[in-house]
């Protein structure tokens, strides 16, 4: 069934126009293509020559190229001459304005939207825009100007709110949680017997025992100023889940880290080509220096090589968000869970954006929020996410300005809202040791022959664990991601003695 969200003036124009200027395709971050645009097989054929020409290196596109192109492909050919190819760009070409390209283009990208969510949901949007509508003039024009005036990806939320909406009414009903206080707990003792609140384990001595792994249904916050290691740090923990191997120094040797996970990566800061060298590093213990310079000792290219092959064969997924509003997280993280199917989500890191501003100003009226409201709204759109399906989500923040003299280190430090720790449910500050830890801490270190740390964790909060106002002493190489605690101390220096539990996890045959 032919569906009724085409524009044939849309697609002329944006066809005409692009054969007329092909250099627009140049123009990559403002325009996008695919073959889904182009509703038929027709369109998809004489815009196909046009793209692909100009990408092989054509600076200008004419029929007699195009006609070259299809010649070589007889069966797309035939449909170009039964549907008179040759007079239809011509026309394109004569009508074409390149002053009106992007009002054209946006209808285009539209209509395939409204053609997706027909296709593969089957949904029937014409109480949102109905271009077939010949009676009610009035509404005809409100839903013009409307699909006219409005981004593309406030048309998808809208029909995403209307989907939740009807969810929300025949689906989710509310749960009734009042019971006398014996109701299942058997069940949940069986439970609890064969899965204990466990979670994937993290990368570090003593990491998992504090912690207790990566827990689903989880939202842990790792906090640090400004050049310490939360990226780093958050690297190490993805690919430490999502790779399956390692390369350990000590004993020179790849070592199995556990079946690999399936893993989201959002990055709101650092494009894909930065994260991918601190992930090699991480993998193949070679420092992000070496592979940045190309410059390799004997055996570590053999290394990063294998780290590449590990990385190319994992389950993470990557998602840049530069400028990001909450329903983009939170679709981002949704989507991935639909598609891939992920279970542990990192974001590095939270902070606000203009895009976010404007969202939440919109939310409340007008009335422009200050930052720690609005932090505070993504750590509870990320703990409700963790909730709801039931996921594991580490993020991060800035510390303030107060970190420098604080005797406590604790959520009072966060920088922007000390509320997103009310939402979290583990919460570490990462700091530099100072010069009066170092002598708080010689007798430890002269006693257990520890080398000096230079980075030290504090647990200010742990949900549902034994360890917190705990101190986590480190030794860090930020060249290959990695830091490792030695040893844990209260507040007051005091030595904790703690035992580095050991997750069993099931490894993944292949290793």
């Amino acid at each position: 069934m032919a569906s009724k969200y085409v524009d044939k003036s849309a697609l002329i124009q944006v066809i005409g126009t692009v054969f007329n200027n092909p250099n627009l395709l140049d123009a990559e971050d403002k325009y996008s293509f695919d073959e889904e645009d182009f509703y038929d097989d027709f369109h998809k054929i004489v815009f196909e020559p046009i793209y692909n020409l100009y990408k092989m290196g054509a600076q200008t596109i004419t029929i007699e190229a195009i006609e070259d192109y299809l010649n070589q492909r007889p069966k797309k050919m035939g449909i170009y001459k039964a549907y008179q190819g040759r007079e239809y760009l011509l026309k394109c070409s004569d009508v074409a304005s390149l002053a009106t390209f992007n009002y054209y283009y946006n209808r285009l990208k539209k209509m395939t939207l409204f053609r997706g969510y027909e296709r593969l949901a089957h949904m029937d949007l014409s109480w949102l825009y109905d271009p077939d509508n010949i009676f009610d003039t009035k509404k005809k024009a409100e839903q013009e100007d409307w699909f006219d005036n409005t981004p593309i990806e406030k048309i998808a939320d809208t029909i995403d709110e209307k989907i939740d909406e009807i969810r929300s009414t025949y689906v989710d009903e509310t749960p009734n949680d009042e019971c006398q206080v014996g109701f299942g707990i058997d069940e949940l003792l069986e439970d609890l017997k064969e899965n204990p609140e466990i979670g994937y384990p993290l990368f570090g001595h003593y990491v998992n025992t504090i912690t207790k792994g990566a827990r689903l249904k989880k939202f842990y916050l790792r906090s640090a100023a400004t050049g310490i290691g939360k990226t780093r740090s958050m690297v190490a923990d993805a690919c430490y889940i999502g790779c399956g191997q390692m390369y350990d120094l000590k004993s020179g040797q790849w070592v199995t880290t556990g079946k690999p996970q399936k893993v989201l990566y959002i990055a709101t800061e650092q494009p894909i080509d930065e994260i991918q060298t601190m992930m090699l590093a991480f993998v193949s213990g070679v420092d992000e220096e070496h592979i940045l310079n190309a410059d390799y000792f004997a055996g570590e290219w053999e290394r990063v090589a294998k780290a590449s092959l590990l990385l190319k064969q994992s389950q993470i997924y990557f998602k840049a968000l530069p400028d990001f509003s909450l329903k983009d997280i939170e679709n981002t993280i949704k989507r991935n869970i639909r598609e891939h199917d992920i279970q542990y989500c990192f974001l590095d890191y939270l902070h606000t954006s203009m895009k976010i501003l404007e969202e939440v100003t919109k939310r409340s009226g007008g009335v422009r929020l200050r930052e720690d409201n609005i932090l505070f709204m993504i750590s509870i759109t990320l703990k409700d996410i963790c909730n709801q399906y039931g996921i594991f989500i580490l993020s991060a923040t800035q510390l303030n300005g107060d970190y420098r003299d604080a005797k406590e280190y604790d959520q009072n430090l966060l920088r922007g809202a000390k509320s997103i720790a009310d939402k979290i449910d583990l919460g570490m500050i990462m700091l530099k040791v100072s010069q009066e830890d170092l002598e708080a801490l010689k007798p430890i270190l002269e006693k257990g022959g520890f080398e000096p740390p230079d980075t030290k964790i504090s647990v200010y909060k742990n949900r549902r664990g034994r360890w917190k106002d705990v101190l986590m002493w480190c030794k860090s190489n930020k060249g290959i991601c990695r830091i490792d605690p030695m040893f844990v101390t209260k507040y007051d220096y005091e030595l904790c003695e703690i035992e580095d539990l050991k997750i069993k996890v099931e490894e993944d045959s292949i290793f």
